[in-house]
């Protein structure tokens, strides 16, 4: 067991956004997670900017906080969750009940790294973990 602590910081509007990394940052964390909700989808600019200010190392669920200068993602593929939701809804249209349909799980992960903001907070990644990544912001 990795016995790692772990601080949840609920942000339910915008204006909590700074005060979580305030609150995070008296915790000085060596990493933080952020698993984009509305709110955060949103304003996922300010997150990743808050990220950096702080130079705490944040990854993310969603690709388009890294687009936006967060510094990695890691989660489903969303245009390979889309192409076989279109295959489910295909085969409703076509006469399939949707309670005999198999439950299905994402099978295309993707890994995407910003080195710009890995620059910014003074972050070196490893050359190992850049071959790995589906794809690389420079």
């Amino acid at each position: 067991m990795l016995k790692v602590p772990f601080q949840f910081v609920d942000v339910l509007d915008s204006s909590a956004i700074e005060t979580a990394f305030r609150e995070l940052s008296k915790e000085r964390p060596g990493a933080v997670i952020v698993l984009g909700g509305p709110v955060l989808i949103a304003h996922r600019a300010k997150v990743a900017n808050l990220a950096a200010k702080n130079r705490v190392p944040a990854i993310f669920n969603v690709p388009d906080f890294v687009e936006d200068g967060g510094l990695m993602s890691y989660g489903a593929n969303y245009r390979d969750l889309y192409r076989r939701a279109a295959v489910y809804v295909d085969k409703i249209l076509r006469g399939a009940k949707p309670a005999d349909l198999p439950i299905e799980q994402p099978a295309k992960f993707e890994l995407i790294i910003n080195l710009k903001a890995a620059k910014q907070i003074g972050l070196t990644i490893p050359q190992s973990m850049l071959y790995r990544a589906d794809k690389v912001i420079r």
